[in-house]
């Protein structure tokens, strides 16, 4: 008998083929038979209606603490992710000197938004180099496969200490030890490394992060490592858009050491670039310099996420006017201390009263405009951006101001509801044609990052639910693809990202059609108590992870199947 036989199920297996019926037989952590399946399973699972496919790969998460004290990484599980890449922009938590834990942490929640106090809390540390890192995450249970990269704050910091911040270049001795740290952790099992490059990245104290000001030859060398092994990815995060001018120099500049440290190199490099409402047009030139780059021989993949990456304001988080004096003091107390509160009509009078003073419009109290607000109402998370379902047109529909419509809203839902304001991939008709762009590679969920602030984590159901399901932008083959294959191919990942015999039995068995999407809440079960939102789907009928169910009708089994990956 097999272990497990999924039943006349839709396969859909990865390589951007389309669906086939056919059984799946999994027999310990491997797929044995995709095909018409004679034996019988110790456990059948009944697949009619649905498809079946290779687990999700998240090629862009910050999960490399949340891990130690969440390892089924909520809520990328509930979304078909059954493998996490870590390390993303430059911050990781090794190579760390003793007593210099503190810092990553800081430097995290920085960059990241991830409490700095949970860090500290949930992680056991004891590790400096990143494959120590790496062991220790390995040896604890993990609901999901994850793999990590390490990164360049964290090593500049390692190798130069104070000096990582200097706008000056590092020394040639500086250069050889990075290079060599670098190789130690992939020879120990990194996919790779990751490097921030954004003059928005900064550590607490406001200066760039470690390896901003890097030189293309620190660069290249520390790719050399990586060539040196013929594995590891490079992934950046690029100053394109940044202090350009017209004749857009830094991106210029960005594009170019990019190109040239992956043809030198021979590995691939992915980097992040999101439409901008502030940079109309530069997205696209990215794209015409990428199919450029990639005729010359460079393996340069852009990475974008599949909606707008978009903050999430609410009773129970932050709120659009919460810059303003009487505002700020009204989220000091608790959700249920706020919610009480807006019952009182002088409270409510004095926050729309604040709120409706004129402000300098780009000043640090200007409020966000409404129109670029949209309702989110507990139940079905869609992101409707339509106008008509911008705060200014409820406050219009109210007849009142944007700030009353949000307080009554607000109290109209329990303090539920909640408003979505796209900060990048503003315009979807852009991102339709990113992530149709078969150079690019659908990412930058961020999950695990800023988590009190955005909810992205869930970006691999609105993909299936919105482009594939109800705009049928792509085929369920390509969709499937770009979610398993491109991300396995991408870092190395082997024997994952495919429905095949011998390869790891990682799969979905989801219902298209009931595809569900919650609107995201707030939860308190961090470390010490912090704040994350989280949010949940419906339509996974099971997520295996190395031939064990880990969900099972969008509920967690308990099981905690997944193991590290690395790369070859």
């Amino acid at each position: 008998m097999h272990d497990i036989v999924i039943r006349g199920g839709d396969v859909v297996d990865g390589t951007g083929a389309a669906p086939r019926r056919a059984d799946v037989a999994v027999d310990g952590d491997r797929v044995t038979e995709v095909g018409e399946v004679g034996g019988r399973g110790r456990r059948e699972i009944d697949a009619a209606g649905r498809f079946v496919t290779p687990g999700f790969i998240d090629v862009h998460t910050h999960l490399d603490a949340q891990l130690f004290w969440d390892p089924a990484a909520t809520p990328s599980c509930h979304h078909g992710v059954t493998t996490v890449v870590m390390g993303n922009c430059g911050v990781t938590f090794a190579p760390v000197r003793p007593g210099r834990e503190g810092y990553l942490a800081a430097m995290m929640e920085s960059v990241e938004d991830i409490p700095a106090g949970s860090i500290m809390a949930g992680l056991d540390w004891g590790w400096e180099s990143y494959g120590d890192y790496l062991k220790a995450l390995g040896r604890r249970a993990l609901g999901v496969n994850a793999g990590g990269l390490v990164g360049h704050c964290a090593l500049r910091s390692y190798v130069m200490g104070e000096r990582a911040l200097d706008e000056s270049p590092a020394t040639d001795e500086d250069v050889a030890a990075m290079a060599a740290v670098v190789a130690e952790a992939v020879d120990a099992g990194a996919l790779g490394f990751s490097t921030s490059r954004t003059f928005m990245h900064t550590v607490p104290d406001g200066r760039p992060v470690p390896g901003t000001y890097a030189s293309p030859a620190e660069l290249a060398a520390i790719a050399g490592a990586m060539a040196e092994r013929g594995r590891g990815t490079f992934q950046v995060v690029p100053r394109i858009g940044e202090r350009d001018g017209a004749e857009r120099r830094n991106s210029v500049a960005e594009m170019a050491w990019m190109e040239e440290v992956s043809r030198a190199s021979g590995r691939p490099l992915a980097f992040s670039i999101m439409q901008s409402d502030r940079r109309p047009g530069l997205w696209s030139w990215v794209m015409d310099r990428v199919a450029e780059a990639r005729g010359r021989g460079a393996d340069v993949r852009p990475m974008t996420a599949v909606r707008g990456s978009a903050i999430v304001y609410g009773l129970a988080g932050r709120m659009p006017y919460d810059t303003l004096p009487g505002w700020a003091e009204f989220t000091a107390g608790t959700f249920e201390e706020r919610l009480a509160a807006l019952s009182d009509a002088s409270v409510r009078r004095r926050l729309i009263e604040e709120a409706e003073r004129p402000v300098e419009a780009s000043g640090p109290l200007a409020p966000k405009d409404p129109a670029k607000l949209y309702l989110m109402p507990p139940g079905s998370a869609d992101y409707d951006v339509r106008p008509d379902n911008s705060l200014a047109a409820e406050a219009a529909r109210r007849g009142t101001g944007p700030a009353a419509a949000f307080l009554d809203y607000a109290v109209e839902t329990r303090g539920l509801g909640l408003l979505y304001y796209p900060v990048l991939n503003q315009d979807l008709d852009a991102v339709a044609q990113m992530i149709t762009n078969p150079d690019v590679v659908v990412g930058v969920a961020d999950a695990g990052a800023h988590v009190a602030l955005t909810m992205d984590a869930g970006n691999s159901t609105y993909f299936l639910k919105h482009w594939v399901r109800d705009e049928g932008l792509l085929d369920i083959g390509g969709a499937v693809r770009k979610l398993t294959l491109e991300g396995a191919d991408l870092f190395g990942i082997a024997d994952r990202g495919v429905l095949a015999p011998g390869n790891f039995a990682d799969l979905n068995v989801l219902d298209l059609d009931g595809l569900y999407l919650h609107t995201p809440e707030m939860v308190s079960d961090f470390p010490l108590g912090a704040n994350r939102f989280v949010q949940r789907a419906r339509g996974y009928a099971y997520t295996i992870v190395n031939g064990r169910v880990l969900v099972d009708h969008d509920e967690l089994t308990g099981e905690l199947p997944g193991r590290l990956v690395t790369s070859g």
